[in-house]
């Protein structure tokens, strides 16, 4: 993200989710759906198999019952909150920042990502960063000032064909805390649409911990299937901040 620059209000699409509804997963209306991630699924097949339940006892029962587990929703270990920023000018770069909504549940997840627009489709300029509670997505927050970043860059023609699955993918990866132990060391992500080609950043929290920033890399790669000859690079906030080119020394790459 490039501080130092305006904002606007959020895009159409892009409105809080009802809490307590229960969308279908992305891909149950019109066009194709993204691979569904392995983490959380423990709770996305239970969503499927209570349906399957219901169902069941309406064909036997001839009248619509409803199963106890459907009224359970299926908590994350975390809640999690998504951040909106579209460049306008007079504003500060943190005020562009919007929160949009905070989610705890398999549910409420599907919920809001049901209810916003694509990374694809945001404007060039705007970003969505989803973070722990209590994380704002900014390098100056104290949960973050000591860490850094795994970056995936994306060009133009990827935007249409793999920014939403990567997306998609990184944000299963979080909620279902799917780097294990190292999990804690994840405190949020933010995917930049630029003119010149997309960026997708996971954020850690403590650029010292070299053990943990390399198994995040590396399960990043093998779920984003990237391919072994391209490499992924991980970048310090403290020498994006004071980097003299247009990038920053990676510390590590796998």
């Amino acid at each position: 993200m490039e501080p130092g620059q305006g904002c606007a209000s959020v895009p159409r699409g892009v409105r809080r989710a009802r809490r307590g509804s229960l969308d279908s997963r992305p891909g149950s209306g019109s066009g194709s759906a993204p691979a569904r991630s392995n983490m959380a699924a423990d709770g996305l097949d239970v969503m499927e198999n209570d349906k399957s339940q219901q169902k069941k006892g309406e064909e036997e029962g001839g009248q619509k019952t409803v199963a106890p587990d459907m009224l359970i929703k299926h908590p994350l270990q975390n809640t999690w909150t998504l951040w909106f920023f579209k460049i306008e000018n007079n504003r500060s770069w943190e005020d562009c920042q919007v929160e949009i909504a905070s989610f705890n549940t398999v549910e409420d997840f599907w919920a809001l990502y049901n209810h916003i627009e694509p990374a694809s489709r945001l404007k060039v300029g705007c970003d969505y960063s989803m973070f722990k509670q209590g994380i704002k997505p900014m390098w100056e927050d104290a949960h973050n000032c000591r860490g850094g970043r795994w970056l995936i860059n994306l060009n133009k023609q990827q935007r249409s064909t793999e920014l939403d699955n990567f997306w998609m993918e990184v944000l299963l990866l979080m909620i279902g805390e799917s780097f294990e132990e190292h999990s804690d060391e994840v405190c949020g992500a933010v995917v930049n649409v630029r003119g010149k080609g997309d960026k997708i950043g996971v954020w850690t929290a403590d650029a010292k911990k070299n053990d943990s920033i390399l198994k995040i890399g590396q399960v990043l790669k093998v779920r984003l299937n990237i391919p072994r000859q391209v490499s992924i690079g991980f970048q310090a906030h403290t020498d994006t901040m004071l980097k003299s080119g247009s990038t920053a020394k990676n510390r590590f790459t796998v």
